[in-house]
């Protein structure tokens, strides 16, 4: 089996279209299966570096031009393979390929990918007159039948079309034969790591991304289920991204496997949307006003929302009334308990059944509505201070603002599998207006290789005081947000719309790849000022870009030391 550098090209989101670095879907996947088929078979004695979802720019052209993959023999002898899927034009002038409407020769794109890589690695093994490892070349076309190879521009015996694709391993032997070990090898392979120095595509980083930050941050799910005492009651205090919600959803698998009922509660509706849609059937997850709605409905009762107090009759209602064997539970998880009342979690307690199991999940730092915290007497106390999801730029920086006022901060560790770029911040003035900027900030996200389903713009703002979220597009993006209705099953309905836009208060608990965290706009960092900026910051796994006042970006840098 051969070796692939770089490794994680099985975990490759399937394909972006936010610019020339990234290549269209299918083509993708159509060189994702080149790379199974080249590991399968050939040797241990080759080396496939490959370019299906990494590029090197230089000048903003790829490194490798119109290389795909480069084949390494022990002895250290090349192959370069040009991969061109989907049907060619045949011409008297050579196949040709279709480019933002303009014909590319596929010969002349060969040659001068294959002169390029030649001339570097010449001058890397110490220039002209030094003995250079050979450099084969090899089009590998698996969708199109060559019928006039003879004008083709590229010698028959290199060229592998549809009729011969179950040949290719064969016809990449025969070319680069496996060799003897050589010395120079070492050094082309270092050439190829070092100084060409592949980078991921955001796509796959994503891909690895989230399968990594899942798999080391369901650890907490692992310690506090292995916990075992009587009767069960685990109190969570666990940093952004530490794996608290992963920790509930396996509270309610479980309990639905075991043939149990569980309850799982949080105060955002999203959230409790967004669990309601990924967890089993076989029990309720809902906001702590909605199971108020439900205690109501049993009793053949409906809340008047037309009342100026209409939730907190809503809580109060409900309280009088008993709790239906219907609205019993045998798990009762709270999420988000930062946002729970004393009073609230006292009523809430009414819907366990005798002997349940009760998890309690909270981030004092996440705390903005200024809630007391509550005292939960005899429960087993988990610490989880790892943030596995914000990039540690995000993290350094949110410590850094935060020692003097929040100093727990300190002790959140950036455990994050994967480095990030700086946080970005854009200010916005007269000069440069709010939507300016955050059009800027797309752009930048969409450069760093991030497509429109990646992206979430957070207004600093709620809905009602937003200037962004009167708007239903910004430049050529349409923006998608929450419409304040919902459907007949109780799902929110947003507008139509590619980059989701929500307030921090609604987006709380939840995440995107890149967050653009906008209208912030404060004149001093006091303690309610930074939990919203640290709930903000933190909903971002790979890419923050912070679009700031002029008086906020001031402050902070005041804070952060900067001049």
């Amino acid at each position: 089996m051969a070796k692939v550098v770089p490794d994680g090209w099985r975990e490759m989101d399937g394909g972006n279209d936010a610019g020339d670095a990234i290549r269209p879907g299918a083509a993708a996947e159509r060189e994702r299966a080149t790379l199974a088929l080249l590991e399968r078979a050939l040797p241990a004695a080759y080396t496939v570096y490959h370019g299906v979802h990494w590029t090197r720019l230089d000048q903003g052209y790829s490194i490798y031009g119109d290389i795909d993959f480069v084949i390494v023999n022990a002895a250290g002898n090349l192959l370069a393979i040009e991969q061109r899927s989907g049907y060619l034009e045949e011409g008297p002038h050579g196949l040709l390929t279709r480019h933002r409407g303009r014909d590319r020769n596929v010969a002349v794109g060969i040659a001068r990918s294959r002169h390029a890589l030649h001339t570097r690695l010449a001058s890397r093994l110490g220039g002209a007159d030094v003995a250079v490892p050979t450099l084969e070349y090899l089009l590998y076309c698996p969708d199109h039948f060559v019928r006039q190879a003879h004008t083709a521009g590229i010698e028959p015996e290199r060229i592998v079309d549809a009729a011969l694709r179950d040949t290719l391993a064969a016809r990449i032997q025969s070319i680069l034969p496996p060799g003897e070990h050589g010395a120079r090898a070492a050094e082309v392979h270092r050439f190829l790591r070092d100084e060409i120095k592949l980078e991921a595509d955001v796509s796959a980083r994503m891909g690895m991304a989230r399968e990594r930050v899942t798999r080391v941050a369901g650890g907490l799910s692992q310690w506090a289920r292995a916990l075992d005492f009587t009767p069960y009651r685990l109190r969570v205090v666990g940093t952004a991204g530490s794996g608290k919600t992963q920790l509930a959803l396996a509270e309610y698998r479980a309990a639905v496997e075991a043939g149990r009922r569980p309850l799982y509660v949080c105060f955002n509706r999203p959230l409790a949307d967004h669990l309601a849609r990924i967890a089993p059937e076989g029990g309720l997850a809902c906001t702590f006003h909605h199971l108020c709605e439900r205690v109501l409905a049993e009793h053949g009762e409906r809340p008047d929302y037309a009342r100026p107090d209409a939730f907190d009759a809503l809580i109060a209602r409900a309280g009088e009334l008993d709790v239906p064997d219907a609205l019993r539970f045998d798990t009762v998880i709270v999420d988000e308990g930062q946002d729970f009342s004393a009073d609230w979690a006292t009523r809430l307690w009414r819907h366990a059944a005798d002997e349940a199991r009760l998890i309690w999940l909270e981030d004092p730092m996440q705390n903005l509505y200024g809630r007391t915290p509550i005292d939960l007497p005899g429960w087993v106390t988990l610490r989880a201070r790892s943030n596995f999801r914000s990039p540690r730029p995000v993290v350094h920086m949110l410590q850094t603002l935060l020692q003097d006022v929040l100093p727990e901060a300190a002790q959140i560790e950036a455990a994050s599998p994967f480095d990030a770029d700086d946080v970005e911040r854009l200010v916005y003035d007269a000069e440069h207006p709010l939507t300016q900027r955050v059009k800027e900030a797309i752009r930048l996200c969409f450069a760093a290789g991030f497509r429109t389903e990646d992206v979430a713009i957070v207004s600093w703002r709620g809905r009602e005081q937003s200037e962004l979220l009167r708007h239903d597009r910004l430049g050529a993006n349409a923006l998608r947000s929450f419409t304040g209705q919902y459907d007949l099953l109780g799902q929110p309905e947003y507008s139509e719309g590619d980059v989701l836009i929500e307030s921090v208060y609604r987006f709380k608990g939840q995440s995107a790849p890149a967050v653009i965290l906008a209208e912030v706009d404060f004149d001093a960092l006091d303690e309610r000022t930074l939990r919203k900026l640290f709930v903000g910051a933190t909903r971002a796994m790979m890419k923050l870009v912070l679009v700031v006042s002029e008086r906020a970006g001031r402050t902070l840098d005041e804070r952060l030391g900067r001049s």
